[in-house]
């Protein structure tokens, strides 16, 4: 079935891989696996996928690596899989880019139920009513084109981050509460997950800094959760 959604899995324990391969394919996906992390830089060039599954402890590069360089040209939505429990390693993969995380040892459905939120969410977030367009400020959102542009320059955001921005600009000097931007973002929720959105918040502050230096986006609302400001730099 050429219309298939593809999933890439980094994955170098050729048992797991081989599970994550056969649970992914009998629901409908496509998955192709590679066991190195250099070799993962050069197929998501060669062949874009539509997701990848992307382990930590990888030889060739490892798999924070790998997320930082593929970060760098493309907003694939990024799942890291993990055997360390530490949740400084999580938010580390998160703020390097990553949409989500699952950590060994997982099921074969937990790993499927979330690939398939990150591509719903992914999917939804362009799939919006045709001619809305968001602007507060210098700062432009397109849902169509999933085009974000600050200062006439366009932002290349990850899936998590779009949907973020895409909810709070719909709203300006709207407190959104971490659960509703849970909802918004993720559509499900797991243990940890407001330290996710944490992550999200600060890395989509981070690309918007770049171009409004000294202007504060982003307001924390401590205790409570975000709001754009409507007052960004006129």
């Amino acid at each position: 079935m050429a219309d298939r959604i593809t999933v890439l899995v980094v994955e170098d324990e050729a048992k797991i891989a081989g599970i994550l391969k056969d649970y992914l394919e009998k629901s409908g996906y496509r998955a192709v696996v590679v066991d190195r992390g250099d070799a993962a830089l050069d197929h998501v060039r060669r062949n874009p996928p539509g997701l990848i599954l992307l382990d930590i402890m990888l030889p060739g590069l490892d798999g924070m690596s790998v997320c930082r360089e593929i970060r760098s040209f493309s907003s694939v939505p990024i799942i890291m899989i993990t055997a360390r429990v530490e949740e400084l390693d999580r938010l580390l993969g998160l703020e390097l880019g990553a949409d989500d995380y699952i950590c060994k040892p997982f099921s074969p459905r937990e790993v499927v139920a979330r690939v398939r939120a990150v591509l719903r969410r992914s999917v939804a977030s362009s799939a919006v009513e045709t001619g809305t367009i968001f602007r507060v400020g210098h700062i432009t959102l397109n849902p169509e084109t999933r085009q974000v542009v600050v200062h006439g320059r366009e932002v290349r955001l990850t899936p998590s981050e779009f949907g973020l921005l895409k909810t709070l600009m719909s709203r300006p000097n709207r407190v959104f509460s971490r659960a509703e931007l849970i909802g918004a973002v993720q559509g499900y929720d797991f243990d940890g997950y407001d330290r996710t959105i944490d992550s999200h918040v600060k890395n989509l502050r981070k690309k918007l800094a770049r171009h409004l230096p000294d202007c504060e986006v982003i307001s924390t609302i401590y205790g409570v959760g975000y709001r754009l400001n409507a007052a960004v730099e006129k």
